[in-house]
């Protein structure tokens, strides 16, 4: 088994209330009066009160090419990535050259050299260090990136390991696109950044695992469970334009995750002879109010268990891939699960594809 040592999410400088968003972003989407009349109804009920972004407000209005806002994107990524790592690896007291795999993940942007090796050189990490990018797992992608850098450290229980998962959504705005897909997103997403620090078995740190650093806890990661969701491709993900990336979403995804995700969850937790009343610690995917909604109806989930990925949304929006582990930092900050006790982590992207992973709680 790996131990998490360490997770920090980051956000942006530039904070806004969701009602300012609204009314800067409105006539950009939807210009007609009677669909700006529908926008603000779909921002109203995003469960967002703000977000960060990564550039001024005033700034998106001058945005419409898919290689100008991915210049952005390379630059303003790259720099709020590493912010976040050198927070993770400070939080584990380690160094960048302690690093020996790093796995990055984002879906908002493209890179080539790819953002791992950017963080590479900006960070200071070593020539041999051993790299997996990641382009398209969408909001699965930080716990996707969970799972395989759990699997990555059951083969080398002496490593160190470094996700990192940036996402800067508010580039993908599309002018005049007034579908419900683009406004429901003008008002869902937001901009962040988030690092986690994984060491493998044998590892020193994980021995100290119970202790953990600044009050916040740890965790192990104990299994991970992946599964696609047969004829759903074009339920979720992106469309690629001239202007950008336009997003595919359909107001069917949460009957779909109420359809399958208590079988997934429920055969995971008894391949450990627990069942859902075992487990005090979800950590949900913000991936909006219907999707956490469906998420604690399928599995009979008291509300209280999802009030940290309500509070994540509420503070920051939907942050892709960032998002759930946005809610692993502050259900580590404040669970107060005893130690050992199970905590099942789940986000969910396009495919769809659902990524579930399996941790027992550290101490404080």
């Amino acid at each position: 088994m790996s131990c998490v040592v360490a997770v920090e999410p980051v956000l942006p400088e530039h904070v806004y209330p969701q009602e300012e968003i609204t009314a800067a972003v409105g006539p950009l989407v939807a210009p007609d009066p009677v669909r700006t009349a529908v926008l603000r109804r779909l921002h109203a009920g995003c469960g967002v009160d703000h977000r960060h972004l990564v550039l001024p407000l005033e700034q998106y209005a001058d945005l419409h090419s898919l290689g100008a806002t991915n210049a952005i994107f390379v630059r303003e990524a790259a720099a709020l990535a590493e912010r976040a790592c050198r927070a993770a690896l400070a939080r584990a007291g380690l160094t960048a050259q302690d690093v020996d795999h790093v796995f990055a993940t984002s879906v908002t942007g493209v890179a080539a050299p790819s953002l791992d090796v950017l963080l590479a050189e900006r960070l200071g990490l070593r020539g041999d260090v051993r790299r997996t990018p990641s382009f398209g797992l969408g909001c699965a992608g930080g716990a996707a990136g969970l799972a395989r850098v759990h699997d990555h450290l059951l083969g080398r229980p002496d490593d160190v390991a470094l996700l990192v998962s940036v996402e800067l959504c508010s580039l993908t705005l599309q002018h005049g696109d007034d579908s419900g897909a683009n406004m429901v997103a003008s008002g869902l997403f937001g901009d962040g950044a988030a690092a986690v620090v994984v060491v493998g078995e044998r590892h020193p740190l994980a021995a100290d695992a119970p202790r953990a650093d600044g009050g916040r806890r740890t965790a192990t990661l104990v299994d991970t469970r992946s599964r696609l969701y047969p004829g759903t491709t074009d339920a979720l993900g992106w469309e690629v334009r001239d202007t950008g990336f336009a997003i595919v979403l359909s107001a069917e995804l949460p009957a779909l995750l109420g359809a399958h995700l208590p079988a997934d969850v429920k055969g995971l937790l008894a391949d450990h002879d627990l069942t859902t009343a075992d487990v005090p610690t979800w950590v949900v995917h913000a991936g909006g109010p219907r999707v956490i909604d469906a998420v604690r109806d399928a599995l009979e989930l008291s509300e209280a268990a999802v009030a940290e990925s309500r509070a994540s949304l509420a503070c920051a929006g939907n942050l892709s891939s960032s998002s759930v582990l946005d809610v692993l930092a502050r259900t580590l900050a404040r669970s107060e699960a005893p130690p050992g006790s199970p905590a099942v982590l789940m986000a969910f992207g396009p495919g769809v594809a659902c990524e579930l992973v399996l941790l027992r709680l550290g101490g404080r």
